[in-house]
């Protein structure tokens, strides 16, 4: 296949590119990408001299680039987006141009020039807070944060064009995910990276929100076997099956690292904070995709990623970073974390 890879230097894309050079040689794949602050081409330095990779900056919400770009692919696959929920609660103008406006743009290139394949990659965050069960691709989506409600958003028009213009369209929705090349404000590597330098892990609230992390490696598989294998006009959930709360998570990082439990600490929790998240993947599992790294096995893998690879994140950690850390994390008061 051609492929376009929008957002393709962010994290999930970077390791799906990364994937679909090595594993399928004889597809050609175009990466464009804004670069936005979690946009890094040096995710994708270990494809860069692959004679059927090329890469592109520019904006998906650009209209004339993307319609140029489209017209030479079989397939597109959409993994440009706004996607931290607490910077969509501080700006969340910029979440619905991208996340909504972007994808717009993109399916009219998609549907001008007949594209084979166009896969939309979301996230589980879209069917809100779940109390018990596990969520199905027949659950409807309610939304609950900014960065949700936009990715729901985008969602709709992707199944507008598809009831509209007959556009063969697939959706992922996938969980929590964690591991190499994730910028440092997400949850793993944001606990990983500040307890390497022996700072405080920020956990919201009583620390008991639960998630359902899934190794990247296993995510980018996910979304291929829905692409080549999927059915068109069907979403596919992509989730590993776990429930771990942040606390879990600080507790994990800590013990990877060998630092003690004073580092842990409890912070506001985030507005509208969904307790819990959890999808049903039996549609993907179906086509034959299986999630195969264990939390506690990916997780010390990824501690080891960010110890040997310092010079990709600390850059990273400087300036706008510390800004938004600062207006972001409020430590609880005394009183307040003693009642947790």
């Amino acid at each position: 296949m051609r492929l376009l890879v929008s957002g393709g230097a962010g994290f999930i894309g970077s390791e799906f590119v990364r994937q679909t050079i090595s594993n399928h040689p004889e597809d050609r794949v175009v990466v464009l990408d804004k670069l936005t602050y979690a946009g890094n081409v040096r995710n994708l330095d270990p494809v860069a001299q692959s004679a059927n990779y090329r890469f592109v900056e520019g904006d998906i919400c650009d209209g004339t680039l993307v319609a140029e770009l489209v017209r030479d692919v079989d397939a597109i696959v959409n993994f440009a987006a706004e996607s931290h929920v607490d910077r969509s609660l501080e700006a969340p103008g910029q979440f619905i141009q991208t996340d909504v406006f972007g994808t717009y743009v993109l399916l009219e290139a998609a549907r001008a020039s007949g594209v084979e394949r166009f896969l939309q990659v979301s996230t589980d965050e879209v069917y809100g807070d779940v109390e018990e069960g596990s969520s199905t691709e027949h659950d409807p989506l309610r939304p609950r944060s900014p960065y949700s409600a936009s990715k729901a958003g985008g969602e709709m028009m992707v199944w507008a064009y598809r009831a509209s213009y007959s556009l063969p369209v697939i959706t992922t929705r996938g969980s929590n995910t964690y591991g190499p090349y994730q910028y440092p404000e997400k949850i793993i590597p944001l606990f990983i990276t500040n307890a390497i330098d022996d700072q405080l892990l920020p956990i919201y609230g009583d620390g008991s929100a639960v998630r359902d992390y899934i190794h990247v490696a296993d995510h980018a598989r996910g979304i291929d076997t829905a692409l080549r294998q999927g059915t068109a006009g069907q979403d596919y959930n992509v989730g590993y099956g776990g429930a771990t709360s942040g606390g879990e998570v600080a507790d994990l990082v800590l013990g990877a690292l060998d630092k003690p439990a004073s580092l842990k600490q409890h912070v506001r929790d985030r507005l509208g904070h969904d307790r819990r998240y959890s999808v049903n993947s039996d549609r993907l599992r179906g086509l034959g995709w299986r999630p195969l790294v264990p939390l506690d096995h990916g997780l010390r893998e990824t501690v080891q990623w960010y110890r040997e690879n310092e010079q990709w994140w600390r850059p990273l950690k400087s300036g706008e970073f510390w800004e938004f850390y600062r207006r972001n994390y409020k430590p609880l008061q005394a009183d307040a974390a003693q009642g947790l």
